[in-house]
C-alpha cells in the first residue's frame, strides 16, 4: 500500500509519500517538504503567532492534494516539540483537524526518542547489539538506548539547534563568552542524565540522525548524500571537537560555504555541534555513525506493524 506521512518540525514542514509491502523495507515514492521554521513564529516566547498557524495551514492544503493526486490510502501526521511546546499547539492542531479533517498529533519527546530509535533498530538490525541513539532536532535533542527494538531508556531534552541559537546567540558570529555559557548549559542538562542509559551499559554501536548530525559528518569527511544511502558515514569526536571550534568563530555565511551545509541552516549549526560534541563527551562515545532513517520512518514503521498485527 501507499503510505504519507506528515511531519511537522521545529524547521521544517515534510511530506513523504513510500510504498509500503510486508516484509519489506518502505521504498520512497515522493518528498514535498517547506522550511516554514516554526518556532522562530512563537510569540512571547511559546505561542504560535497567526502567520505561523497561517503558514502551517497552506502546506497542509498542498500536502493533502498531493497525497490524493499520488494515491495515498494512510495519512499519519505528527508535529514535534515547536507545536508540542507552544502554548496554543493543541487549538493550532484542533483548528485544523476540524478545517481540513487531517488529525496532526503532537508527539511527547520520549516517543519522540523511541520512534527514531525504532527506525535505527530496524535499519542496522539486531547484530548491531545495543545502540545508543542520539538525535538533534531544532527544538529538542533525543536520546534513547536500548538493546531491542522498544528502548531502555529513551528521553528529550529542550536542546535543540535551532532553540539555542535563538536562546543564547545574540552576535554573528557569538562571543566567546556567550560560547562557553551555553556550551557550560548544554553539558549540565545533558550530565543530569547520564546515568539513565549508563545504568544499562555500554553501547556496542553508537549512531546518529537528524539534518544537523548529517551536516557534521560532511564538514568533517564524510561523503555526500549523492552518493546514496548505503554509504557508512562517521564523525569521529575528535573531528567534532575540533571543528565545533571553528565554527565559533565563523559568521554564517562562512558556515553556508562548508560542504553540505545550507544557507538557512548555517546560523544553528554552531549551536547543534556544541550538543554533538557534550553527548559524545558524556556518553563517552568515540565516533557515531550516521543513520540515513529517523523519526519519520519510524512513525511509518510503526504504523505498518498495526497495520500488519
Amino acid at each position: 500500500m501507499r503510505l504519507g506521512v506528515l511531519d511537522v518540525g521545529s524547521n521544517t514542514v515534510h511530506l513523504l509519500v513510500v510504498d509500503a509491502h510486508q516484509g519489506a523495507r518502505p521504498l520512497p515514492a515522493f518528498s514535498h517538504k517547506a522550511e516554514l521554521r516554526l518556532a522562530a513564529h512563537l510569540e512571547d516566547g511559546d505561542r504560535l503567532s497567526g502567520e505561523g498557524e497561517r503558514l502551517l495551514r497552506d502546506f497542509v492544503d498542498e500536502a493533502l492534494q498531493i497525497a490524493e493526486d499520488k494515491g495515498v490510502e494512510d495519512l499519519v501526521a505528527f508535529a514535534t516539540s515547536a507545536v508540542r511546546d507552544a502554548s496554543n499547539g493543541d487549538d493550532v492542531l484542533a483548528r485544523i483537524r476540524d478545517d481540513k479533517r487531517i488529525d496532526i498529533r503532537a508527539l511527547s519527546g520520549d516517543e519522540e526518542a523511541r520512534l527514531t530509535f525504532l527506525a535505527v533498530r530496524r535499519w542496522f538490525g539486531w547484530s548491531s547489539g545495543r545502540l545508543l541513539v542520539v538525535d538533534i532536532g531544532g527544538g529538542s535533542l533525543e536520546i534513547a538506548c536500548g538493546i531491542d527494538e522498544e528502548p531502555d531508556a529513551a528521553f528529550s531534552l529542550p536542546l535543540g539547534a535551532g532553540r539555542l541559537t535563538r536562546d543564547w546567540f545574540t552576535a554573528d558570529p557569538p562571543s566567546p563568552d556567550e560560547v562557553r555559557n551555553l556550551r557550560r548549559h548544554v553539558r549540565a542538562e545533558i550530565a543530569r542524565r547520564v546515568g539513565d542509559v549508563a545504568r544499562y551499559g555500554a553501547a556496542d554501536h553508537a549512531v546518529a540522525t537528524s539534518k544537523t548530525f548529517k551536516q557534521l559528518a560532511r564538514i568533517g569527511g564524510a561523503v555526500p548524500t549523492s552518493e546514496g544511502p548505503y554509504q557508512r558515514r562517521v564523525l569521529p569526536g575528535d573531528t567534532l571537537t575540533e571543528w565545533t571550534e571553528k565554527l565559533a568563530k565563523m559568521p554564517a555565511s562562512e558556515r553556508a560555504d562548508l560542504p553540505g551545509v545550507s544557507e538557512r541552516r548555517a546560523p544553528q549549526l554552531l549551536a547543534g555541534a556544541i550538543v554533538a560534541d557534550a553527548a559524545m563527551d558524556l556518553f563517552e562515545l568515540g565516533e557515531l555513525e550516521v543513520c540515513p532513517w529517523a523519526l519519520r520512518e519510524g512513525v511509518i514503521l510503526r504504523r505498518l506493524d498495526m497495520i500488519v498485527g
